[in-house]
């Protein structure tokens, strides 16, 4: 199982510089402006469309595996956690005994002579 969670975070780190990469290579809404005035359109590798329709279905299929991957790598962290909670793995709570002792050694802090000014008000 640990494989095939290392290949989707690789292929989630691939997808993710790929879409990156695939965003700043389009051209902007208004940069067609320009092309309408014989930009020679005509002799580009993908038709005289350009490679607008192209680079949309690209991005469009990448940002769908990213989500894909998105949602699976959700999904084993989800499985992870509860075996982790039932591996009996020890959990950090904070009880009153532990608080009040953390007070009792602030109240120690300041009685070293400094003064009360560089104590901050506690928080409730």
């Amino acid at each position: 199982m640990d494989w095939i969670e290392t290949l989707v975070v690789v292929l989630h780190v691939v997808i993710a510089v790929a879409l990156v990469g695939l965003v700043l290579i389009q051209h902007g809404k208004g940069a067609n402006a320009g092309a309408a005035f014989g930009g020679g359109a005509s002799q580009t590798v993908f038709g005289s469309e350009g490679s607008s329709s192209f680079l949309v279905r690209a991005t469009t299929l990448l940002a769908i595996i990213f989500f894909v991957t998105s949602f699976s790598l959700a999904v084993f962290a989800k499985q992870r956690a509860e075996v982790a909670g039932e591996a009996g793995i020890p959990v950090v709570e904070e009880s009153s005994s532990d608080a009040g002792q953390a007070e009792s050694e602030a109240a120690d802090e300041g009685e070293d002579g400094r003064g009360d000014e560089n104590e901050l008000p506690e928080l409730e």
